[in-house]
Order: C-alpha cells, then structure tokens, then sequence
C-alpha cells in the first residue's frame, strides 16, 4: 500500500534497502608469469628493432609502452609479431677498387679506343687511295684508272706486251665494253685523256670503239706490234708505232711506259707519231 508522507500527500512506493547497491564486479583473474616474461621480451625485442633502425638511418618504431607493463583486456599480453619482423642486417659498405686495378681499367679502355681509331683512319686511307669500283659503269670506271695494279698483277710485265694489247683490244670483236675495259686501264689517268685526244676525241672511252670501226683486218692489226729484242729496256721508255708496218687499221702513235709494281708496265703518256719516225732498233725478239 502506499506509504502516507507528513504532508498527508501518497508519496512513491518505498523498495527495500539495499536493493539498489551495485553489484561489486569480479576480480581479473591473476597474471601468469611465463605470459608476464614473454612480453617482457617482446618489448626487449622492440627496443632492439628501433636501435637498429636508427642505425640505419631510419625513422624508430614507435614505443610500446615507453617500458611500462599495461594491462590488457583478459589479463592477457599480445602475441609476439611473427617472421614478418626479423631483423634485416645493416647493408655493409663496399670497399673503393684498389688503385691499381682502376689504373689498369683507365689504360685498357684507352688501348681499345686507340685500335678502334686505327681501324677505322686504315679503312679510309684505303677506300681513299684505292677505291672500289662497285656500282661504276665502264667509262667511270676508266676513268678512275682501276687501280687495282698496285695490289693486283693486272698489267702486262713486259713493254711491248702493253702496246701490242692496245691494237689486240681495239682489232678483235669483243664488246665495246670490254674494249674500253681493257684498253683504257692500261693506261694512266693522264694517257687516257692524252690518247683520246691525240686522236680527236675527248678520251679514251670515247675513242675506243670508233678506233674498232676503222678496222678492216683483225689478223694483221692485231699482230703489228712485236718486241724488239735489240731495244734496252728501262724505264720510262717510248715505243712508236711507225717502228712497224700498221696494216688492215689506224695507226694509234706513239706510247710512252713506265715500270710499277709488282714489275708491270703502265702507259703513263701518248702521242701521235713524229713527222719523221726515229730509227726503230734492229732485231725481234
């Protein structure tokens, strides 16, 4: 029933005492001392972590409980961290190269350097002073005086040979091509314009094959020139062709030789035929 108050007002149901006391919250449960040593250790293991990051140069890890034991929910401490955590071993500095062996490395490189400068300045001297003739038509060709005979046997080793060669060229029947080809580089560059023009035509090239069509008897023109065996050979020397009976062809003048190398003789010079033809020495060979 409701408790009257003083003032005679019904006032609130009045509960028993003691019946609003909280109830007193059970103790944590004790702290095992293997767990309490465990995080001991672990927290020696961090302190390991950030001196060795600072040993490196790097940031530390942050502290963990600036070396305080804190409680945990259940008493428990946390779990150590895994292989995730190991420590990495300060990256050891390499020693300089002895001075020595970096010496030896600077005169290498400098010998390689040298050789790779000779090759090349040998392969432009040689492609300057003997020049391919690939992709040259004949008259280009010609006109480069080959220049295969001062590393090529490529010319006649005897005088008269050389001349006799011109009149065989230009008697047969060969090609025109193969005329010029073989005619013109028996001669210097010089002779080639010199003998074309000797001739009335502006070179060697040119006067070639017109010289061919002029020629009514291959036999006789072709054998009109023969070696002198009481003529002395030297060098330079000059062989005319008004030595020798020229039938069946033009008379193609006078020719001036030199000896070069590997014992070859080259037309260095041409003429026509003096008003009054020397003395031809006597004897053939």
């Amino acid at each position: 029933m409701a408790e009257q108050r003083d003032d005679g007002k019904p006032g609130a149901e009045v509960e028993p005492a003691g019946s609003n006391t909280p109830a007193t919250p059970p103790s944590p449960p004790p702290i095992d001392q293997a767990e309490l040593e465990q995080f001991r250790q672990f927290q020696q293991f961090q302190d390991y972590l950030r001196f060795t990051q600072t040993q490196q140069g790097n940031q530390p890890a942050p502290p963990a409980g600036a070396g305080q034991v804190q409680q945990y929910s259940g008493g428990q401490p946390p779990i150590p961290p895994g292989p995730s955590h190991e420590v990495v071993p300060a990256e050891r500095r390499r020693r300089p190269a002895p001075k020595w062996l970096t010496w030896l490395g600077k005169k290498v490189i400098a010998w390689v350097l040298a050789f790779v400068v000779l090759i090349v300045a040998g392969t432009w001297l040689y492609n300057h002073y003997f020049p391919s003739d690939k992709g040259e038509d004949t008259q280009t060709f010609v006109q480069h005086g080959g220049g295969k005979y001062h590393t090529n046997q490529s010319l006649p080793t005897d005088p008269f040979q050389a001349v006799r060669g011109i009149y065989d060229a230009i008697g047969k029947p060969d090609s025109p091509e193969s005329k010029v080809d073989h005619v013109c580089l028996l001669m210097s560059n010089e002779a080639q314009l010199q003998f074309g023009r000797d001739l009335g035509y502006p070179d060697c090239a040119s006067a070639v094959p017109a010289l061919s069509s002029k020629v009514t008897d291959m036999n006789s023109y072709i054998y009109a020139v023969r070696p002198i065996s009481s003529m002395l050979i030297e060098s330079p020397m000059t062989i005319h062709s008004c030595w020798y009976s020229v039938q069946g062809g033009p008379v193609l003048g006078s020719f001036t030789l030199t000896k070069v190398e590997l014992g070859q003789w080259l037309i260095t010079g041409h003429s026509n035929d003096p008003a009054t033809c020397p003395a031809s020495p006597t004897g053939n060979r």
